[in-house]
């Protein structure tokens, strides 16, 4: 005599709240994970990683006792070599997740004023074809990359941005952080992306804007000295060619202000004037 089958309730696990929270963050975690994986080198470290435990799944079903054994000896130090291989991937997710937003902090933003100076500077750098790297920090500090350069503090001005970046200047190397309405520092010193399919396409200013943009959230400019072109970088994304209004529009999409079309480069002369380029985007890094 065969046995009843027990109720459907028995066989499905009781759904609680504190199940419903363990699975939303755990639901989170992965989403992050993706985030920050997408697009990098660490994608194919991860599914390099996937074969190695499909080949072990694979050596237990079919009794491959020396490769399973194999296998077996090299996870102990699994941990280890993922720490080593994504510190730089670990490091831009806990920044991610630490965000200063989150504690209901935020930095200064830009006001449009001070972004009509920033453009009306590209606009004559980029005639004169003077290099130049801006960057404007958002919620994630940027104090590390402050104090590499020669701290300022000064009020921005479209003056100071063309004297520091004068060719043979003392500040005219490296990078100008910007915090809200006021230069912080010039000449900073800026990690450089490591991503391999710019090692022939991009020089240091646009590897070391990309770089910048991979550790924080801050937003990128980049006049090239042989050309005289504008990029903007953000989120490890870079965008080539672009004239001072979209440089003007992409600062207000990216510290969320409302601008209207034509009112950023107020006063910009140059490129602003002319018919609008196409331009491509380099990324996701």
């Amino acid at each position: 005599m065969s046995t009843p089958l027990a109720p459907l309730g028995e066989w499905v696990p009781k759904i609680t709240l504190g199940a419903i929270v363990d699975i939303l963050v755990v639901a989170f975690l992965i989403y992050q994970l993706i985030l920050v994986v997408r697009g990098t080198r660490a994608a194919q470290i991860m599914a390099g990683i996937g074969v190695l435990l499909l080949l072990y799944l694979a050596s237990i079903w079919l009794g491959l006792e020396l490769v399973r054994s194999i296998l077996a000896t090299i996870v102990p130090y699994t941990a280890i070599a993922l720490l080593v291989l994504f510190q730089s991937e670990i490091r831009r997710a806990l920044a991610r997740i630490g965000r200063r937003q989150w504690l209901g902090m935020r930095s200064p933003l830009v006001r449009r004023e001070s972004t009509d100076e920033i453009l009306w500077a590209l606009s004559r750098l980029s005639a004169r074809r003077h290099g130049a790297l801006i960057v404007l920090e958002r919620d994630m500090g940027l104090r590390t990359f402050i104090e590499s350069g020669q701290l300022l503090d000064a009020v921005l001005s479209r003056d100071l941005l063309l004297s520091i970046f004068q060719p043979g200047g003392p500040l005219h190397d490296g990078a100008v952080i910007i915090q809200g309405d006021r230069i912080a520092a010039a000449a900073c010193f800026l990690p450089l992306s490591t991503n391999p399919a710019l090692a022939g396409e991009l020089g240091s200013r646009h590897r070391a804007a990309i770089g910048i943009t991979e550790e924080s959230d801050a937003l990128a400019i980049v006049v090239s000295e042989e050309t005289g072109r504008i990029s903007v970088a953000a989120f490890g994304q870079i965008e080539l060619d672009l004239t001072p209004e979209q440089v003007g529009e992409r600062i207000s999409r990216h510290f969320g202000q409302k601008v209207r079309r034509g009112e950023a480069t107020a006063g910009a002369p140059g490129r602003a004037e002319q018919e609008e380029p196409v331009h491509r985007s380099v990324g996701p890094l």
